[in-house]
């Protein structure tokens, strides 16, 4: 998208279910499954670059020896980061004979990552800060293994200030400020319960104490500490955990927002975000990729065991739809083919907009990551221009006429769509100042054009989605108009984002949504400012009943506009008034019924229409107005007690 929202976190999980000398002897290295995991979180580094994290847990460690690792990274390329500074430790060990690469008890005993559980993510900071003690994996240590629990996860929770209170509820004394600490401390305190009950269970039975740790491991019910931890849990997630014996476990919320995929046969068992680094990273078929269903935990005893169970009631199923149409990898081949149908589905509001004359229109796309829908589009253009020729083909011949060859030339080979590569963003540009003007000078030089290629035609763009309009409005329109199009159309492939997200994306703020602006905007030059009032009247109304009896009062600020309105209205927000092109610019959306059409299994669409798929989203978007009123900034579900 012209304007980024960032990207959402990113999991992987591998668990090798051999001993360490069957990786070596097939596959010539005792560390495959470091090396399989360095690939995962390289193969969905688009999903969040603030910062990187790994960790470890080894199976069956001597007293004495730790079990649980981690390192982390943040700044520029954390994730060659960190595997840099992995690969400068190897050295090291090598060098002072602590390790022998040939010897696969060596690797596992003396190389943090040499174990059997290794997890790795990728953050996007929707909540915290970007310094490494926010990046996951989160750890709670202790010298007992089965009350010892890394996690880490690509999700948010709405409800925090609540299970905060929940937590002192029971007499804990929470002072973190981010959702994975409340997560971390929730599952952690009935990994605890279910620790205590059994070691009490087996002290008082007799059971030798060394016997104890293993007893308890044995135990354990992973699925029924995860319904316990999650029974209060308000939010969109994908949330991977190891506990110091050796348990692992991924977990899905009940309406399947977050994203999650695994593979699993006698070798390993692997986990990640997106579908095609599992296929690329370990050499499999689309159809041989399975997808955690939603409420669901994946559980690895020590063992290695593996099992799959419902943790929570079933919901109605809400996956994300700006996975598909922005975030996750466009190699996905369903996804590549949901973005070029979301580009075909805008051809009739494009063909309105240009007034049907193809000759005098280029076609092109901005930025790099719409070009699957401009593919699309162009295609959808061309089938209805082969029509139009057969229906005047066979026109001519009903009534027995015959074309001169120049004619029949011209019917033929004009009004054919034309791409054109207009827009080039320079991927090594940064801006590094601050103050605002500055800046917005630099930006404006972010993108540049290909000179020569319109001479007074219509310059139709395809983008991916349009949230705040600052880019386009700063830099994109700006270098368009350069080329003296004879009209400017911004075509999204997603409809108009008119509410918060709350669920793993950084859209929140309402009031930087260029579609809220201007639904204000119309309600002022209409004479309507008292719905602004009214609604926020409402919306305090709202926040004062339990979030499962609350609704979207926020709908009300667009009810009185049609969407072309709001599009018209758009336009003239982002259109620069400073430059010397005095040409239109019109903003088009996909509607709502194309994209269902589009997306049929991904009808998570609260952003665009303001259906929420929890509770907690009808209380931050009901927040997020207030907020707005109120001249408060910041996310709306952030806080304390």
């Amino acid at each position: 998208m012209s304007d980024p929202i960032h990207h959402e976190c990113g999991i992987a999980y591998i668990r090798l279910r051999k001993d360490p000398e069957y990786y070596y002897n097939k596959y010539g290295t005792a560390l495959w499954g470091f090396n399989k995991l360095f690939l995962l979180l390289l193969k969905q580094r688009n999903r969040g670059q603030d910062g990187a994290g790994i960790g470890c847990c080894k199976l069956n460690v001597a007293h004495g020896k730790r079990f649980l690792f981690h390192d982390r990274a943040v700044k520029s390329d954390p994730v060659n980061r960190l595997f840099r500074r992995q690969q400068g430790e190897l050295e090291r060990l090598i060098a002072s004979g602590l390790l022998d690469l040939k010897n696969p008890a060596s690797v596992k005993e003396n190389f943090e990552f040499g174990g059997e559980n290794l997890v790795g993510h990728l953050r996007y900071s929707t909540s915290g800060g970007v310094t490494e003690a926010f990046c996951h994996p989160q750890v709670r240590e202790s010298n007992w293994p089965t009350k010892s629990l890394m996690v880490l996860g690509n999700f948010n929770m709405t409800n925090v200030s609540e299970l905060k209170k929940q937590m002192v509820a029971r007499g804990q004394h929470p002072f973190h400020d981010t959702d994975t600490q409340v997560i971390l401390e929730e599952i952690g305190f009935h990994l605890d319960e279910a620790h205590t009950d059994i070691y009490r269970e087996e002290r008082d039975r007799g059971t030798d104490g060394l016997a104890i740790p293993k007893v308890i491991s044995n135990r354990f019910d992973i699925p029924k500490i995860i319904a316990e931890s999650a029974r209060t849990w308000d939010g969109g997630y994908t949330i991977v955990g190891l506990v110091g014996n050796g348990d692992g476990f991924v977990m899905r919320d009940p309406n399947g927002i977050r994203p999650c995929y695994y593979i699993e046969d006698d070798e390993v068992i692997a986990f990640a975000s997106e579908r095609t680094p599992l296929m690329t990273v370990f050499q499999r078929e689309a159809q041989q990729i399975q997808e955690l269903p939603p409420g669901h935990v994946a559980s690895v005893r020590p063992s290695g065991e593996f099992a799959i169970k419902q943790f929570a009631e079933a919901k109605t199923r809400r996956s994300c739809a700006f996975e598909r149409i922005y975030f996750s990898r466009g190699n996905d081949p369903d996804i590549y083919r949901e973005r070029k149908q979301l580009g075909a589905r805008l051809v009739p509001q494009v063909l309105d907009a240009i007034d049907r004359d193809l000759d005098k229109t280029v076609f092109s796309f901005i930025p790099n990551t719409a070009e699957t829908g401009y593919h699309g589009l162009m295609d959808g253009l061309r089938e209805w221009r082969r029509n139009r020729v057969r229906e005047e083909l066979r026109e001519l011949t009903a009534r027995g006429e015959q074309l001169p060859e120049e004619a029949f030339d011209r019917l033929i080979m004009s009004g054919w769509p034309r791409g054109e590569k207009v827009a080039n963003k320079d991927e090594k540009f940064r801006t590094f100042i601050s103050k605002e003007a500055g800046r917005n000078e630099l930006v404006a030089f972010a993108y540049d054009i290909t000179y020569g290629v319109i001479d007074g035609d219509n310059l139709v763009a395809l983008d991916d989605s349009i949230v705040r309009g600052t880019t386009l409005r700063e830099s994109i329109l700006r270098i368009l108009a350069r080329t003296n199009p004879r009209q400017i159309i911004i075509a999204s492939t997603a409809p108009q984002i008119r509410y918060p997200d709350c669920y793993g994306i950084d859209m929140s703020e309402l009031g930087k949504f260029l579609a809220f602006q201007a639904a204000i905007g119309l309600l002022k030059k209409r004479g309507l400012e008292k719905t602004v009032k009214d609604v926020y009247d409402r919306c305090r109304e709202e926040l004062r009943k339990d979030p499962i009896d609350m609704e979207n009062r926020v709908k009300a600020i667009y009810e009185p506009f049609s969407a072309e309105e709001l599009s018209e209205e758009m336009a003239q927000l982002i259109t620069p008034t400073d430059i010397s092109w005095k040409g239109e610019v019109h903003l088009l959306f996909q509607t709502i019924e194309n994209l269902h059409a589009a997306l049929p299994d991904h009808r998570g669409d609260w952003y665009f229409t303001g259906n929420y798929p929890t509770p907690g989203g009808y209380a931050v978007v009901n927040q997020a107005f207030i907020d707005f009123c109120e001249g408060r900034d910041g996310r709306p579900y952030d806080g304390w007690l």
